[in-house]
């Protein structure tokens, strides 16, 4: 972990964090800013309308919460306005399969965390997580304006 690009946007995530805490939300570690570092945060009983969990927060905070009903946690997920990216930790491939079904995100990641990546994979999300996608073949379409020529009936 690094610092934040900029003063105010560590202070703007540590606010983030004292609000959740003040509706609710446990601690589980984390959340001390030094300057632009704020050591990595673990958030638990968070609850729809806190921005650690409704906004993309864009430092180093998770929102952990257990479920008992996975229709509901793929709910849940899918109530955010972003759809980046998801991770599931599961060895059962009907949920993987009804996850990749059911939630809005650009890439759902099966055994790894969301921020998994590779530079040629077609990195991107939907909803309002960004327009289009990056990696080598996106960008080279990207950058490619497609022609085409048709001789029909010669």
């Amino acid at each position: 972990m690094g610092p934040l690009i900029r003063l105010n946007e560590a202070e703007r995530v540590e606010s983030w964090i004292k609000e959740a805490l003040a509706a609710g939300a446990k601690l589980v570690t984390g959340g001390e800013r030094s300057g632009s570092v704020i050591t990595p945060a673990i958030l638990t009983e968070t609850k729809p309308g806190m921005k650690v969990r409704d906004e993309e927060v864009f430092g180093p905070v998770v929102a952990v919460e257990p479920y008992d009903d996975f229709e509901q946690a793929l709910s849940d997920v899918n109530h955010s306005k972003y759809g980046l990216q998801a991770g599931l930790l599961t060895r059962d491939a009907g949920k993987i399969l009804t996850a990749f079904r059911e939630v809005e995100v650009g890439a759902l990641i099966v055994g790894d965390t969301p921020s998994w990546r590779l530079d040629p994979m077609p990195f991107g999300g939907v909803k309002d997580s960004g327009l289009g996608r990056e990696g080598i073949r996106s960008t080279i379409e990207e950058m490619t304006e497609p022609r085409m020529l048709v001789m029909a009936g010669l």
